[in-house]
């Protein structure tokens, strides 16, 4: 299969409602085959999502880079993560900020993220087992954060890590379908704009959904 065919397809298919073009050029950059299992690779530039094991999916192309645009990145920004799943979001967020820290609460996949990111050259990754408290706290304070994982609330945790101005996307709703959130933390106020409807694995730890 022709992947750089396939994924400039892809890319034409989403700059026409995507019109950050930094983030097109992240996603034309990074071979999305590479975090799909084997099976699958050549759905790997579908628009939709994809099973990756352990119940968990790499999220449609174009909820991701909808997700990305959101946080308004120019470049400069500390990052955080929540669900590191394939790594492909974090490899995106890389090629935009200085630095990414990335949390995943399944060993098996955060181990197989680490080997294709280091494949892949990216050295401004953090990868970091969850712990029971949402969010990774010895590296707060973040300038963005996004999860890629239902709520069915903003956590207060996660908040609590953001910087004033900062902001964040997170789905909230129930186990099932959420909203897609965009959320910035004021100094007085926290700023909440919904994005429309979405579908995400659930988020699980305190402050969000027991397993």
């Amino acid at each position: 299969m022709d992947f750089v065919a396939a994924r400039a397809k892809l890319i034409e298919h989403l700059s026409a409602e995507i019109k950050d073009k930094r983030v097109l050029a992240a996603m034309s950059h990074i071979p999305r085959e590479n975090f799909v299992p084997a099976a699958r690779r050549h759905l790997a530039y579908e628009d939709g999502p994809l099973p990756i094991g352990w119940e968990q999916t790499i999220s449609q192309p174009f909820i991701i880079a909808l997700m990305t645009e959101a946080l308004e990145l120019i470049g400069s920004e500390k990052v955080l993560e929540i669900g590191t799943g394939s790594g492909y979001q974090a490899a995106i967020l890389a090629e935009l900020v200085t630095q990414v820290v990335t949390v995943e609460r399944v060993p098996a996949l955060a181990e197989s993220a680490r080997n294709v990111l280091d494949s892949l050259g990216y050295d401004n990754i953090e990868i970091h087992i969850a712990e029971e408290i949402l969010g990774w706290k010895r590296g707060a304070p973040y300038d963005a954060i996004m999860v890629t994982a239902g709520a069915p609330n903003v956590p207060s945790d996660l908040l609590a890590q953001l910087t004033i101005g900062g902001r964040m996307v997170i789905p909230v709703g129930s186990r099932h379908i959420q909203e897609l959130c965009k959320v910035v933390k004021r100094q007085d106020k926290t700023v909440v704009r919904n994005l429309g409807g979405c579908r995400f694995v659930s988020l699980i730890g305190k402050n969000a959904w027991e397993k």
